[in-house]
Parts: C-alpha cells; structure tokens; sequence
C-alpha cells in the first residue's frame, strides 16, 4: 500500500523487475519471455485498485509481486483496434528487440482472450518528472552531476530508436515523465513503441494532446504524421525543463500560458543563462555545462524542423563532442541579437 501511495500522483508510466517463469519460442525462431494470465493475476491480487500504480495513454498499470518475491508491474493495454489486435504479437516483437542501456526494454507479455499485458523492469527512483515536478522536487536529489547524465543518457536512448533499432522507432511521447530513473538515477526512456497500440477514438487522440501539451512539435498542427525531427523538438523541451525546473507550459504574471522555449530564448540570446538554471541547483553548477544544454535544448526546438539536429548529433553535443558544431550552434542566427535602425 505504501508503494502504491508513494507513486500514484507521478507514475504515468510503469515500474517492475522479475522474472518470466517460462521461455518459449513462437514464430520464425523468435524467442521471447512469456508470462500466464493465471501468474499475472496472482502477482497483482486480480488488478486491484490498491495495487494500481498509474495510467497511461495505452493502459493502466499495476504493481504486483512474483512466487519468487521480485516486484513487477503489468501494463494491461485497453481495448485494442482491430488493426493493433493483429498487430500485437509483431509490436512485441519489435519491441522485445530493443536493448539499449538507457531504454526501458520490454522483459515479457502474456495474451490471453481479451488481455494483453506487457512486463518492464523495476525503476526503483521512479521518473525525472517526480524529482523536476512531483513529490521528489523538494528533495533536491537531483544535483547537477545526475542532471547532466540523464540528459546524455535520454539522448543515446532516443538516438538508438531513431537510428539503430530494427525497424527504427519515432517515440511520439518523449516528456519528462517518460524517462525513469534507476538505482543509480541514470536515465531509462520509457514508452516506445506503444503508440500503434492505442485504440482508435476521438477520445483517446484528445488524451494523447492533452498529456504531452507543451512537448508538442508545431509541425503537428499541420500535419498529423509524427518524423523524428518532431522527437527532436520534443528533446528539446525536455533538456529545458531538465536544466531550469520549469514546466514545459507555465503560466506567465499575467495569467497567459508561455512556452518553456518561449521563455528561456530571450534570456540565452542575451546570455543571461544563469538566470535560467534551477533555484533548486543553489547555483551549484558547471555554467559551460548549463549552457550547453540551453543552447542545443533551444536549438532542438525551433520551429523549423528542417534545422533541428538528429539526435545522434544533439548525443555528441551533449557529451562536449562536436565542438565545432556547438560553436556554429552558439553563433547561429537565432542567437544574435536584433539591432534595429534606431539603435544604429
């Protein structure tokens, strides 16, 4: 009950370690972890409220316990579409293949009658959105140090979807509270490969918008066909709210909604980027650092997206590589202060 308490305001997402009790191998030699309703059940006391931890786009989840004591948590999908019911077996597929350090990978499923359910690893500090904005932010556990490591480890997870995962996977919802934190508080990206997953409703796509305000590409008002540049842009949002403690939408003096973006530009195109770090670092931050991640987080998301950087750039730029690059960045245009006839 406790755990259930402790993370119910915050875990949008999902947390769980532990182990299938059987491998079995389907389809073209593919192997994958397999779970029975029956286990799933017994683990999560039938799905009971009290044990629900979240929910999500796609589903709720649900924290529960295994014979052999490791925790889990089940994501229980809603109500596919025709089409994601028989696309299900080749989602998980897809997604059991992705590996990556900084990801949250897929450990196991169970699909049985009307349930579809999917098993991910036990993130022990739960998301960058409980320490950035939850029941954590008063703890200050996030210094500067473990800042710095979720940026570049979040980047790397992104940059492995977008160019070496098979086929290569567009997150959709990259936010604050989809990147969990381990033990160790290193970045676990979260969420990946669901979105063909949700049902089909006018209904869902408004909760869709609605939980990702602020992270939104403007490219997707026009169009509703998600690249990776919008991913990009999103990153973006993210690497400020990352840096300044700031929503990615707050409400200005004059009760006006402003974008994080929106705010942090004036400020870092007249250098004042102190002023845009987080009250609750207690200035106790590398400046070349901060700077960094202000300008390559602004640089992600501009509003053309044919200027953005891949991620395997905004990566290299994060780790101090690709100096070159980070001084174009930091004496591109958008940067230079606007001298007008009068100031002449």
């Amino acid at each position: 009950m406790h755990l259930r308490l402790c993370q119910m305001k915050f875990c949008s997402f999902f947390f769980c370690c532990g182990r299938p009790s059987d491998w079995s191998e389907k389809g073209s030699g593919s192997s994958r972890w397999v779970f029975s309703l029956r286990e799933l059940l017994s683990a999560t006391n039938n799905f009971n409220y009290d044990n629900k931890l979240g929910e999500g786009e796609s589903g709720s989840v649900y924290w529960g316990q295994l014979w052999d004591g490791s925790q889990i948590a089940v994501k229980r999908l809603r109500m596919l579409s025709e089409k994601a019911e028989q696309d299900f077996a080749a989602e998980v597929e897809t997604m059991g293949r992705v590996r990556h350090n900084n990801l949250l990978s897929l450990r196991g499923y169970c699909s049985e009658g009307p349930e579809h359910l999917l098993v991910y690893d036990y993130m022990p500090n739960f998301s960058l959105y409980s320490y950035l904005h939850g029941p954590h932010s008063a703890d200050r556990l996030l210094h500067w140090g473990r800042r710095m490591s979720v940026a570049i480890g979040s980047a790397e997870g992104i940059a492995y979807l977008h160019h070496h995962a098979t086929p290569r996977i567009i997150h959709k919802k990259i936010k604050a509270s989809n990147v969990l934190l381990d033990s160790e508080f290193r970045a676990r990206v979260a969420d990946f490969g669901l979105a063909d997953l949700a049902p089909e409703s006018a209904a869902q796509v408004a909760t869709t918008v609605k939980g990702t305000q602020g992270y939104l590409a403007p490219e997707l008002a026009i169009s509703a066909k998600a690249t990776e540049s919008c991913d990009v842009y999103s990153f973006g949002v993210l690497l400020l709210e990352l840096v300044s403690g700031k929503r990615s939408i707050e409400k200005s003096s004059t009760n006006q909604r402003l974008a994080i973006a929106d705010w942090a530009f004036p400020l870092a195109r007249e250098k004042r980027f102190d002023e845009i770090a987080d009250p609750k670092l207690d200035g106790s931050y590398v400046k070349e650092e901060l700077k960094r991640l202000v300008l390559v987080g602004l640089f992600c998301a501009q509003s053309q997206p044919q200027r953005r950087p891949t991620m395997l750039e905004v990566a290299e730029l994060l780790k101090g590589g690709a100096k070159e690059n980070l001084l174009f960045i930091q004496n591109d245009e958008m940067f230079r202060i606007q001298t007008t006839a009068s100031s002449l």
